[in-house]
């Protein structure tokens, strides 16, 4: 579904219009919502207070504020592609524009073995990103993935991890199979190590898109054609297998955008690769625009699970966040979601913070407003049609509960929801709902209240301009 990024934010609600939530539709069962680790959680993993508000949906206070845990269960943890050590005369080639803080430490520094309890392994390094990924398993996270933005240094052309210096292919093709080898090793090693099992791993990351280059790169990234994927993903398997691990799957590409994605799915059913491919990743960079509809057709059809695994950008009112994640759940139907560095600066971060220098400031709005969802959207919950382009629902069958979320982008006004449709709705229930203003001024920051009750098989609420309501209706039945 190809929409206008005006047409997104601009879709206005008539007053006192009224939605008619659809308990037939099935669209995937939620697998929860995440974060990578990577930048951030090199800075500060060992925090605990941070752990805390991303991983548990407890209030905690921080530099004073108190605020609710987002209750994410998803972590994405970042192989790293970076060592200072030489080997034999050889060392990394670091881009002029690279930002340290997203350069991550590899646990494997050479090519002379690949015994990983030989000298040739380092598994002390990268400990603040592990420290996170431990913290997030203790409270409950039970989702993990390992994924490489770029192969170690020694396996690439030019010896850069931030790309070739044409932007092309930098993965050596003698190195194939150590970068199999070095991801798997990981997995198995945190498994028996770190008390983590990865569910799947990511070989790539934006593999199509031509920016990462080596004189202008200023993180870990490699290109990789799409017929240059297959040995990967192939290499993979079989090295993930050969350590007992049959049953991590290999997600891929984690295009950045849908239309991207769209193009190496079918490159890689040509391929004939995609039965060792379990997972679906897409990255949401494409924001109100692409093929969402069209990558959820191929990838249901295909019988693979779908993630936006990684979304961002720097409007910290939460103003595109709601209304790209909308849109993902009406048309790309992921079953899970995942917010790229929840600590940033420029806004990108839900709270802003200084990755280099080791500083945090405010919340931004937009922790709020996705505070809306993944405190109430939980894992094992039926995603519903909505039934408008402004609200998403969730029902839990364990709690005969549903959850709709919805925005009132225009005036002022009451927005009346139905449930005719549901086999039971009980007259009188009490409707407990949530608000957060959504902008970069004053306002609510999910704020809760009890004053809404059904009425026949209706309710309704007032929704101020610009603002993010969240709804649970108790006792009700598909």
């Amino acid at each position: 579904m190809h929409i206008p990024l005006v047409l997104a934010f601009a879709a206005v609600v008539a007053a006192d219009t009224t939605t008619t939530i659809n308990p037939s539709t099935n669209w995937g069962t939620w697998d929860g919502w995440g974060t990578s680790l990577a930048w951030w959680a090199k800075e500060f993993g060992n925090r605990d207070d941070l752990a805390d508000i991303f991983f548990t949906t407890r209030t905690t206070s921080f530099s004073g504020t108190s605020v609710p845990g987002l209750g994410l269960n998803i972590v994405r943890y970042n192989a790293g592609a970076c060592t200072t050590n030489s080997i034999n005369g050889e060392s990394m080639v670091v881009s002029p524009k690279m930002i340290s803080s997203r350069q991550v430490d590899a646990y494997w520094t050479n090519w002379n073995s690949s015994d990983p309890s030989s000298a040739s392994w380092n598994w002390k390094v990268d400990s603040n990103q592990r420290d996170m990924l431990g913290k997030a398993r203790d409270r409950g996270v039970n989702h993990f993935e390992l994924f490489s933005n770029s192969p170690v240094w020694w396996m690439c052309k030019n010896h850069n991890p931030s790309g070739a210096d044409s932007g092309g292919d930098n993965l050596q093709t003698w190195n194939v199979q150590n970068h199999a080898v070095y991801l798997a090793t990981i997995a198995k090693y945190a498994k028996d190590h770190w008390a983590i099992n990865f569910g799947t791993v990511e070989p790539f990351n934006e593999p199509a898109s031509d920016w990462w280059k080596g004189q202008t790169g200023t993180q870990e990234g490699c290109h990789f054609d799409v017929s240059s994927q297959p040995p990967v993903i192939t290499a993979l398997r079989t090295e993930l297998n050969s350590r007992g691990l049959s049953s991590t799957l290999i997600s891929a590409s984690d295009e950045n955008s849908y239309d991207l994605a769209v193009t190496t799915y079918n490159g890689l059913k040509s391929a004939g690769v995609l039965g060792s491919v379990g997972q679906i990743n897409v990255h949401g960079y494409q924001e109100a625009n692409g093929k969402r509809d069209v990558l959820y057709s191929l990838a249901s059809t295909g019988g693979k699970k779908l993630w936006n695994s990684e979304y961002g950008e720097g409007d910290a009112t939460g103003k595109r966040l709601a209304s790209n994640l909308i849109l993902d759940f009406r048309w790309l139907h992921p079953t899970a979601w995942v917010y790229w560095q929840v600590l940033d600066g420029g806004g990108w971060g839900l709270i802003d913070a200084d990755n280099d220098k080791g500083t945090t400031g405010a919340f931004n709005q937009k922790y709020f407003v996705l505070a809306q969802f993944t405190r109430h959207i939980r894992e094992g919950m039926r995603i519903l049609d909505g039934g408008s382009s402004n609200v998403v629902a969730a029902y839990d069958a364990k709690n005969m509960k549903l959850v709709i979320v919805a925005v009132n982008w225009g005036d002022a006004q009451y927005l009346n929801f139905e449930l005719g449709k549901f086999a039971k709705v009980v007259d009188g229930s009490t409707v407990a709902r949530w608000a957060t203003t959504i902008g970069s001024g004053s306002g609510s920051r999910y704020v809760a209240a009890t004053d809404t009750k059904i009425s026949g098989t209706k309710f309704w609420s007032w929704f101020e301009s610009n603002t993010i309501q969240t709804f649970e209706v108790p006792n009700v039945t598909l």
